[in-house]
């Protein structure tokens, strides 16, 4: 494989972890409240048709990706309601989120099914770093929402582990009855994360649409990743920087088949390739199911549980 086409598909990988990070970010934040959303899927694909109708409306980019950030909150604002207020059964709450979600972008895209999108996100070399042989073509010569997700990762980490309210994050989803009797909000900061989780999920569907289909087709919008992305979770130890790194490894796996391809490589086949990524989901989920392996992996205590006050 020569360096340009390494070069190409490293800055392609970046570019494809990015709704992936963003998205998984999402999924930590419900999840260290103890919320688990398995609709992010769903939520992505609002984000998208909202980014995509308000980005052509506008004309701009940045627009449409604060729309999908608006529609992702406001739509995972029932699975709030779902899980902390009612408290239904969260598996059951989140995959109806993704059918719901599902639905609602087939009404809203059936008008523009096939159009393509003129206000995409250009893309922004930083000065000096984007000189820097290889790296700065990979990492460096992206757009802004991909730094801005580094920026967020980062400060998301910060938040979890050094801020009160990071910690007081954490306490509510390994033991809500007791971050309740120290007189935390446990249903206030679970709404909370829930909601604000969803916006970065449909920021994730929004740069899809954004920057990297070219046109409005939900069949081939999201593909899948927002299923990848509840998995990346787990990968990453409900960690915000291992979830960056490994939603660059997945995007590096989802690139795999066209990187090969241009090099020339028909050793593999494609279609292997192509299911490689989801088949690593598969593998993470499988993963997940063990409880001992869950707790080995630092998933919150109380993770799917609902809270009921009196009970504690």
């Amino acid at each position: 494989m020569n360096e340009t086409v390494l070069v190409l598909t490293l800055a392609a990988a970046v570019s494809a972890g990015t709704p992936l990070a963003l998205a998984a970010l999402g999924a930590l934040l419900s999840e260290r409240a103890g919320v688990l959303n398995l609709g992010i899927e769903g939520i992505m694909l609002v984000g998208a048709v909202t980014a995509f109708l308000a980005a052509d409306a506008s004309g701009r980019p940045l627009v449409g990706l604060a729309a999908g950030v608006l529609a992702g909150a406001a739509f995972t604002s029932l699975h709030a309601f779902l899980s902390v207020t009612m408290r239904a059964n969260q598996i059951v709450s989140g995959l109806a989120l993704v059918i719901f979600g599902t639905g609602i972008a087939t009404f809203l895209g059936q008008s523009i099914e096939g159009r393509p999108l003129a206000a995409r996100l250009p893309r922004t070399s930083i000065v000096g770093l984007a000189d820097i042989p290889v790296l700065g073509r990979v990492l460096f010569s992206q757009d802004v929402v991909v730094y801005g997700t580094w920026v967020v990762i980062v400060l998301a980490a910060l938040y979890l582990t050094r801020t009160r309210t990071g910690l007081a994050l954490r306490s509510v989803g390994e033991s809500p009855a007791t971050a309740d009797a120290v007189g935390i909000r446990v249903a206030a900061m679970r709404y909370a994360h829930v909601i604000i989780g969803g916006g970065f999920a449909g920021a994730g569907g929004a740069y899809v649409i954004l920057a990297r289909v070219p046109a409005w087709a939900q069949a081939g919008t999201t593909n899948g990743i927002g299923w990848i992305a509840i998995a990346l979770v787990v990968f990453a130890s409900w960690r915000p920087l291992r979830a960056l790194a490994g939603a660059y490894l997945f995007g590096a796996a989802l690139r795999a088949n066209f990187a090969l391809q241009a090099a020339g490589i028909t050793a593999v086949p494609a279609e292997f390739l192509a299911m490689l990524p989801y088949v690593l989901t598969i593998v993470v989920l499988m993963v997940l199911s063990a409880t001992d392996t869950r707790s080995r992996l630092g998933a919150p205590a109380a993770l799917g549980a609902p809270f009921v006050r009196d009970e504690r």
